[in-house]
């Protein structure tokens, strides 16, 4: 099964031509690559977060396979939803997905269901998938969209992954697709999304999730990224740090009402 983009010409140029040289713009020359264990990235239109996602993607040496983890924004099929096999289409490239990771996962955790509809909608795993086509044309993908789950959850399905991750005998990188503060005022967004970083940073999974849920922190993929804490801290994660904070409002101009993104290396 293919699944076809369905964001392109809207959160990204349409076009093969016009999306590599869209991308191009977000590239950081010559930034060191570093081996690392997971990331965060921002999913919102290249014209706002893709100068934050670029910077992430320069930065870390490619894996074999990315298992990019998203939040489900369409409520369509289960909540956690993975495609264990096909491959995913964008205008400059083709990913193959990596059925046997994604079937490890699968027998491991028997609550996640092989749904192509949770992802037939969705925009935050497909808007990683420039950045990822513009430094590779070899890697695989595993995706898998999560909708709302326990701290306990995650726990269980952090480990888990890192458990099917250690059986595999590549480089896996895993990608927590979150943009931060939805709506708020930049001052308001810097100081939450704050204290969500500063959780991220400690490679503190359980803080993470406690502080968004206590203040209220429009952070979309809270969930997928605490799920690749406890991942990478399963699978010996020493350090995080950010690699670059902006807002809606650095792009629009317009300090009101903005969204947060921040783009994260764990290794």
């Amino acid at each position: 099964m293919k699944r076809r983009p369905v964001v392109a010409g809207q959160f990204y140029q349409g076009s093969a031509a016009a999306l590599r040289e869209q991308v191009e713009q977000y590239v950081v020359a010559g930034a060191e690559k570093e081996k690392v264990i997971g990331v965060m990235s921002p999913h919102a239109g290249l014209m706002y977060s893709g100068h934050v996602a670029g910077a992430v993607y320069s930065s870390i040496r490619f894996p074999g396979t990315f298992i990019i983890m998203g939040p489900n924004h369409t409520g369509r099929g289960a909540p956690a939803a993975i495609m264990a096999s096909g491959e995913w289409e964008i205008p400059t490239a083709t990913f193959p997905i990596d059925g046997e990771l994604a079937r490890k996962i699968m027998r491991k955790l028997p609550g996640i269901a092989d749904d192509p509809q949770a992802h037939a909608y969705e925009h935050s795993l497909e808007v990683q998938l420039p950045f990822i086509a513009r430094f590779s044309d070899s890697v695989k993908i595993v995706p898998l969209t999560i909708m709302n789950l326990s701290r306990e959850v995650c726990e269980v399905m952090g480990n888990t992954i890192a458990e099917a991750v250690r059986e595999t005998d590549y480089d896996v990188v895993i990608v927590a697709s979150t943009d931060m503060s939805h709506y708020v005022p930049q001052e308001t967004a810097k100081r939450l999304d704050g204290l969500a970083l500063q959780m991220a940073l400690a490679l503190d999974p359980a803080g993470l999730y406690d502080t968004v849920v206590e203040e209220q922190i429009t952070m979309c993929g809270f969930v997928p990224a605490t799920v690749m804490l406890y991942a990478a801290r399963a699978l010996g994660a020493s350090g995080a740090r950010l690699v670059k904070y902006a807002t809606s409002g650095d792009v629009s101009g317009d300090y009101a009402s903005v969204v947060g993104y921040a783009g994260v290396i764990v290794s």
